[in-house]
Protein backbone atom coordinates (compact mmCIF):
# COMPACT_ATOMS: atom_id res chain seq x y z
CA UNK A 1 0.00 0.00 0.00
CA UNK A 2 1.63 3.74 -0.60
CA UNK A 3 0.78 5.03 2.16
CA UNK A 4 1.60 8.22 0.92
CA UNK A 5 -0.79 7.96 -1.98
CA UNK A 6 -3.44 7.17 0.57
CA UNK A 7 -2.63 9.82 3.04
CA UNK A 8 -2.55 12.76 0.23
CA UNK A 9 -5.98 11.69 -0.97
CA UNK A 10 -7.34 11.85 3.05
CA UNK A 11 -5.74 14.58 3.41
CA UNK A 12 -7.10 16.51 0.23
CA UNK A 13 -10.38 15.13 1.03
CA UNK A 14 -10.38 16.64 4.52
CA UNK A 15 -9.51 19.84 3.26
CA UNK A 16 -12.03 19.83 0.36
CA UNK A 17 -15.06 18.39 2.45
CA UNK A 18 -14.65 20.72 6.06
CA UNK A 19 -15.55 24.04 4.32
CA UNK A 20 -18.67 24.95 5.53
CA UNK A 21 -21.92 24.88 3.49
CA UNK A 22 -25.52 23.13 3.03
CA UNK A 23 -24.92 19.66 3.43
CA UNK A 24 -22.44 20.28 6.18
CA UNK A 25 -25.09 22.18 7.77
CA UNK A 26 -27.85 20.09 8.03
CA UNK A 27 -25.67 16.99 9.03
CA UNK A 28 -24.65 19.41 11.87
CA UNK A 29 -28.62 20.20 12.16
CA UNK A 30 -30.03 16.71 11.81
CA UNK A 31 -26.98 15.42 14.47
CA UNK A 32 -27.71 18.43 17.20
CA UNK A 33 -31.62 17.46 16.77
CA UNK A 34 -30.82 13.65 16.76
CA UNK A 35 -33.04 13.32 13.90
CA UNK A 36 -32.18 9.66 11.67
CA UNK A 37 -28.45 11.30 11.42
CA UNK A 38 -27.69 7.27 10.55
CA UNK A 39 -29.50 7.79 7.44
CA UNK A 40 -28.17 11.30 6.53
CA UNK A 41 -24.58 9.92 7.09
CA UNK A 42 -24.68 6.67 5.43
CA UNK A 43 -26.32 9.07 2.24
CA UNK A 44 -23.58 11.45 2.67
CA UNK A 45 -21.01 8.80 2.49
CA UNK A 46 -22.08 6.76 -0.05
CA UNK A 47 -23.03 9.61 -2.39
CA UNK A 48 -19.09 10.72 -2.32
CA UNK A 49 -17.82 7.84 -2.43
CA UNK A 50 -19.69 7.20 -5.62
CA UNK A 51 -18.44 10.21 -7.25
CA UNK A 52 -15.22 10.18 -5.98
CA UNK A 53 -14.95 6.01 -7.98
CA UNK A 54 -16.78 8.34 -11.38
CA UNK A 55 -14.08 11.06 -11.05
CA UNK A 56 -10.64 8.70 -10.77
CA UNK A 57 -12.55 6.33 -13.13
CA UNK A 58 -13.31 8.50 -15.66
CA UNK A 59 -10.32 10.98 -15.91
CA UNK A 60 -7.80 7.90 -14.90
CA UNK A 61 -9.34 6.87 -18.80
CA UNK A 62 -8.44 9.71 -20.26
CA UNK A 63 -5.00 9.50 -18.98
CA UNK A 64 -4.32 6.13 -21.00
CA UNK A 65 -5.61 7.91 -24.20
CA UNK A 66 -4.02 11.63 -23.65
CA UNK A 67 -0.62 11.38 -21.59
CA UNK A 68 0.28 14.80 -21.61
CA UNK A 69 -3.11 14.91 -19.67
CA UNK A 70 -1.10 14.46 -16.28
CA UNK A 71 0.90 16.90 -16.40
CA UNK A 72 -1.90 19.45 -17.46
CA UNK A 73 -3.64 17.69 -14.36
CA UNK A 74 -1.18 18.78 -12.12
CA UNK A 75 -0.76 22.32 -12.97
CA UNK A 76 -4.71 22.94 -13.28
CA UNK A 77 -5.08 21.06 -9.87
CA UNK A 78 -1.66 23.18 -8.44
CA UNK A 79 -3.87 26.39 -9.14
CA UNK A 80 -7.06 25.36 -7.83
CA UNK A 81 -5.37 24.43 -4.63
CA UNK A 82 -3.52 27.73 -4.24
CA UNK A 83 -6.66 29.51 -4.83
CA UNK A 84 -9.21 27.65 -2.51
CA UNK A 85 -6.32 27.96 0.21
CA UNK A 86 -5.94 31.91 -0.81
CA UNK A 87 -9.85 32.38 -0.26
CA UNK A 88 -9.91 29.85 2.80
CA UNK A 89 -7.30 32.26 4.32
CA UNK A 90 -9.15 35.47 3.36
CA UNK A 91 -11.94 33.78 5.20
CA UNK A 92 -9.82 32.98 8.20
CA UNK A 93 -8.58 36.88 8.18
CA UNK A 94 -12.32 38.28 7.46
CA UNK A 95 -14.93 36.05 9.41
CA UNK A 96 -18.15 36.59 8.37
CA UNK A 97 -21.02 36.22 10.76
CA UNK A 98 -20.98 32.40 12.51
CA UNK A 99 -22.40 29.70 10.18
CA UNK A 100 -24.14 27.89 12.49
CA UNK A 101 -26.04 30.77 14.52
CA UNK A 102 -29.23 29.88 12.97
CA UNK A 103 -29.13 25.72 13.53
CA UNK A 104 -28.26 26.58 17.51
CA UNK A 105 -31.61 28.49 17.34
CA UNK A 106 -33.58 26.20 15.63
CA UNK A 107 -31.61 22.84 16.93
CA UNK A 108 -31.24 23.49 20.69
CA UNK A 109 -33.43 20.97 22.34
CA UNK A 110 -33.04 23.05 25.59
CA UNK A 111 -34.27 26.39 23.53
CA UNK A 112 -37.67 28.10 23.69
CA UNK A 113 -38.58 26.37 20.75
CA UNK A 114 -37.92 22.57 21.79
CA UNK A 115 -41.49 21.92 22.86
CA UNK A 116 -43.02 22.50 19.73
CA UNK A 117 -40.58 20.94 17.73
CA UNK A 118 -41.79 18.15 15.86
CA UNK A 119 -39.83 15.10 14.52
CA UNK A 120 -38.83 15.30 10.95
CA UNK A 121 -39.98 12.16 8.66
CA UNK A 122 -37.64 10.07 7.24
CA UNK A 123 -38.49 10.21 3.92
CA UNK A 124 -38.28 14.18 3.87
CA UNK A 125 -35.15 13.91 5.38
CA UNK A 126 -33.67 11.17 2.96
CA UNK A 127 -34.64 13.20 -0.13
CA UNK A 128 -33.00 16.32 1.48
CA UNK A 129 -29.35 14.47 1.51
CA UNK A 130 -29.93 13.66 -1.83
CA UNK A 131 -31.16 16.91 -3.05
CA UNK A 132 -28.19 19.18 -0.88
CA UNK A 133 -25.86 16.17 -2.33
CA UNK A 134 -26.48 15.56 -5.84
CA UNK A 135 -27.71 18.68 -6.78
CA UNK A 136 -24.72 20.94 -5.83
CA UNK A 137 -22.91 21.70 -8.46
CA UNK A 138 -20.02 22.27 -6.14
CA UNK A 139 -19.95 18.70 -5.54
CA UNK A 140 -19.26 17.78 -8.72
CA UNK A 141 -16.23 20.49 -9.32
CA UNK A 142 -14.45 18.84 -5.58
CA UNK A 143 -14.85 14.99 -6.66
CA UNK A 144 -15.21 14.41 -9.89
CA UNK A 145 -13.42 17.08 -11.22
CA UNK A 146 -10.79 17.90 -8.65
CA UNK A 147 -9.87 14.79 -7.23
CA UNK A 148 -10.37 13.04 -10.16
CA UNK A 149 -7.65 15.51 -11.48
CA UNK A 150 -5.02 14.98 -9.02
CA UNK A 151 -5.79 11.22 -8.61
CA UNK A 152 -4.64 11.17 -12.20
CA UNK A 153 -1.36 12.41 -11.26
CA UNK A 154 -1.10 9.45 -8.97
CA UNK A 155 -0.90 6.80 -12.15
CA UNK A 156 -1.87 3.33 -10.88
CA UNK A 157 -2.20 4.84 -7.56
CA UNK A 158 -4.71 6.56 -8.22
CA UNK A 159 -7.14 4.47 -6.66
CA UNK A 160 -5.22 4.64 -3.25
CA UNK A 161 -5.71 8.33 -3.48
CA UNK A 162 -9.66 7.82 -4.13
CA UNK A 163 -9.43 4.89 -0.95
CA UNK A 164 -7.79 8.35 1.14
CA UNK A 165 -10.42 10.38 0.24
CA UNK A 166 -13.42 8.10 0.77
CA UNK A 167 -11.82 7.78 4.21
CA UNK A 168 -12.18 11.31 4.69
CA UNK A 169 -15.35 11.74 3.83
CA UNK A 170 -16.59 9.37 5.49
CA UNK A 171 -14.63 10.33 9.06
CA UNK A 172 -15.72 13.62 8.77
CA UNK A 173 -19.74 13.38 7.76
CA UNK A 174 -19.40 10.10 10.96
CA UNK A 175 -17.58 12.88 13.20
CA UNK A 176 -20.31 15.93 12.25
CA UNK A 177 -23.40 14.10 12.78
CA UNK A 178 -22.63 11.69 15.71
CA UNK A 179 -20.34 14.34 17.40
CA UNK A 180 -23.12 17.08 16.65
CA UNK A 181 -24.24 17.93 20.23
CA UNK A 182 -20.40 18.24 21.41
CA UNK A 183 -19.20 19.99 17.98
CA UNK A 184 -21.88 22.32 17.90
CA UNK A 185 -20.78 24.07 21.17
CA UNK A 186 -17.42 25.33 19.27
CA UNK A 187 -18.59 25.77 15.98
CA UNK A 188 -21.09 28.23 16.64
CA UNK A 189 -18.80 30.68 16.80
CA UNK A 190 -17.40 32.79 14.09
CA UNK A 191 -13.56 32.39 15.70
CA UNK A 192 -13.68 28.58 15.62
CA UNK A 193 -14.34 28.78 11.52
CA UNK A 194 -11.46 31.04 11.23
CA UNK A 195 -9.11 28.89 12.79
CA UNK A 196 -11.00 25.63 10.59
CA UNK A 197 -10.48 28.01 7.61
CA UNK A 198 -6.69 28.63 8.89
CA UNK A 199 -6.16 25.07 8.55
CA UNK A 200 -7.63 23.87 5.22
CA UNK A 201 -5.60 27.28 3.89
CA UNK A 202 -2.43 25.29 4.92
CA UNK A 203 -3.56 22.10 3.68
CA UNK A 204 -4.60 23.37 0.29
CA UNK A 205 -1.47 25.02 0.01
CA UNK A 206 0.65 22.48 1.57
CA UNK A 207 -1.08 20.44 -1.15
CA UNK A 208 -0.52 22.51 -4.25
CA UNK A 209 3.21 22.34 -3.48
CA UNK A 210 3.59 18.78 -3.38
CA UNK A 211 2.09 18.84 -6.76
CA UNK A 212 4.67 21.24 -8.57
CA UNK A 213 7.15 19.28 -6.59
CA UNK A 214 5.92 15.91 -8.08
Amino acid sequence: MPVGTVLAGLFMGFGLIIAIGAQNVFVLRQGIRREHIGLVIVICAISDAALIVAGVGSLGAVLEHLPWFADAARWGGAVFLAVYGVLAARRAMFPRSAPLDDVARTSDPTGPESDVRTTTRLVPVALTTLALTWLNPHVYLDTVVLLGSVAATHGDARWWFALGATVASLVWFTALGLGARWLGRFLRTARAWRVLDGVVAVIMVALAVSLLAA
